[in-house]
Parts: C-alpha cells; sequence; structure tokens
C-alpha cells in the first residue's frame, strides 16, 4: 500500500466484487466518502481497488480484463 502497510497471515482477508466499471464505482463511492486504501491496480488479471467498510474491513473491487 502507499503508506508501507503490507499484507500478513489473518490480516487482509476480504471479499471481492467483480464491478463492470471500476473507475465509475470508485468515483461514486469516493463521492459518498468512501476511504480506499490505495489508487486503482491494473496487471494482466484485471483491475482492482481496496476501500475499508465503516469497521474497517477491506473490500476488494475488482474488474475483469475486457475481451
Amino acid at each position: 500500500m502507499p503508506d508501507g502497510r503490507k499484507p500478513e497471515p489473518g490480516g487482509w482477508n476480504r471479499i471481492q466484487i467483480e464491478v463492470a466499471d471500476l473507475e465509475a464505482e470508485v468515483a461514486t463511492l469516493r463521492q459518498a466518502g468512501a476511504r480506499f486504501r490505495n489508487d486503482i491496480v491494473q496487471g494482466n488479471g484485471g483491475k482492482q481497488i481496496l476501500l475499508d467498510d465503516p469497521a474497517g474491513n477491506p473490500i476488494e473491487l475488482f474488474e475483469a480484463p475486457k475481451r
């Protein structure tokens, strides 16, 4: 993560929610006050970003690559 945090055993279990347009979802959630742990990361497997739910639990938003 940008602040230096790294995944560690038992610490970053999360649910993954697949979305069709990650940038649009992130913009909507930012406007609503959501806190994100990082910026969108893109790789061969798609795009992802982590945000915190109100209790501080991580949630991954994922967009699969276009085919």
